[in-house]
């Protein structure tokens, strides 16, 4: 079983691992109902009880999964969603985190979580329209209604953290956190240390780059994210990052571990405050990443791991997709 680790100072417990679930639902191929639900309770068993959705995950389909998988086993979980997106057409239009906008998605996401409290709400990304200020004093309000119980931000920068924990305190920040893909060092998380704020990385395999498992971005289908939307896997960008995933894998292989379960290593030996969602939808991979817990990387290891950030080629978004972060 896995053990629990603390985000925040609040007292939220989570699984030392969570499970990212939008791929059940988009992003990374077809989607596959029964081996998800399948995974969502497998991971139960094996004590990985934290898991990640967003309304715009579907839309709306990710969230009535776990709703319908997570009813019999609600009070063992704990649950994680998002607002911050406007949709129409069954398509994201833009960032919309307007008071009124957030009680509303709140409200539609407790139908189809089916559940009366959602543990943790992020807001997905940061809206330039409407004040920090104003978003955690919406999250306050909800959570002195008993709707949620703590707040979490996605993608903010210093700034934004630190307004919005001044009016209601932070649990949790979800980014982009990997061993290839270091934004946060510098700026944000000395920031969550110095107020006690978690941090949860997703895509913390590198978008299965660090498995050693990926291809070069044409040969995805173009329903999945990575064939369009993934420069480190365009063009030169592939072949140059592959002295990454050929690394993480010699040091795999001298612990007789995966690679992808020392790329979780990484992260885990980082700090207790770190907690990484690792995405599948599958339970073969979900037993694998469950066993990262068990790998101990030594100093050596840790030091070149470091330093391959240092050597990636392309950056990890397109640009109308890195605008949407908040630094």
């Amino acid at each position: 079983m896995l053990p629990t680790r603390t985000l925040g100072r609040q007292g939220l417990k989570v699984s030392a691992l969570g499970l990212g679930c939008m791929g059940m639902s988009r992003s990374y191929g077809p989607a596959d109902e029964t081996e998800s639900i399948a995974t969502l309770h497998r991971a139960v068993e094996l004590g990985c009880t934290f898991f990640d959705t967003a309304e715009t995950y579907g839309p709306y389909l990710n969230e009535e999964l776990l709703g319908r998988a997570l009813k019999p086993m609600r009070d063992t979980v704990t649950i994680a969603t998002k607002f911050g997106f406007r949709h129409e057409g069954g398509k994201s239009v833009g960032a919309d985190s307007r008071p009124d906008h957030i009680k509303a998605v709140v409200d539609a996401s407790l139908k189809r979580l089916q559940t009366d409290h959602i543990d943790l709400l992020y807001q997905h990304r940061v809206d330039p329209k409407v004040p920090p200020e104003d978003v955690a004093g919406t999250v306050k309000d909800l959570i002195a209604d008993g709707k949620v119980r703590y707040f979490g931000l996605s993608e903010a920068g210093e700034r934004t953290i630190r307004r919005s924990h001044a009016v209601q305190p932070v649990s949790a920040l979800q980014s982009e956190y990997s061993i290839w893909e270091r934004n946060l060092d510098d700026g944000v998380i000395p920031v969550l240390r110095e107020l006690g704020i978690g941090l949860v990385p997703f895509s913390p395999l590198g978008r299965g780059f660090l498995t050693g498992t990926s291809k070069p971005a044409e040969d995805y289908p173009k329903s999945d994210f990575r064939s369009r939307n993934d420069p480190r896997l365009q063009g030169d960008n592939f072949a140059a990052n592959m002295q990454i995933a050929a690394l993480v894998r010699e040091i795999a292989e001298a612990h007789g571990a995966k690679p992808g379960q020392v790329a979780l290593a990484w992260l885990l030996q980082r700090g207790d405050d770190i907690v990484p969602i690792p995405g599948t939808k599958r339970r073969i991979y979900l037993e694998e990443n469950v066993g990262a817990i068990s790998v101990k990387l030594t100093e050596a290891d840790i030091s070149r791991l470091d330093r391959l950030s240092s050597i990636v080629a392309g950056p990890r978004y397109t640009e109308a997709a890195l605008a949407m972060v908040d630094r």
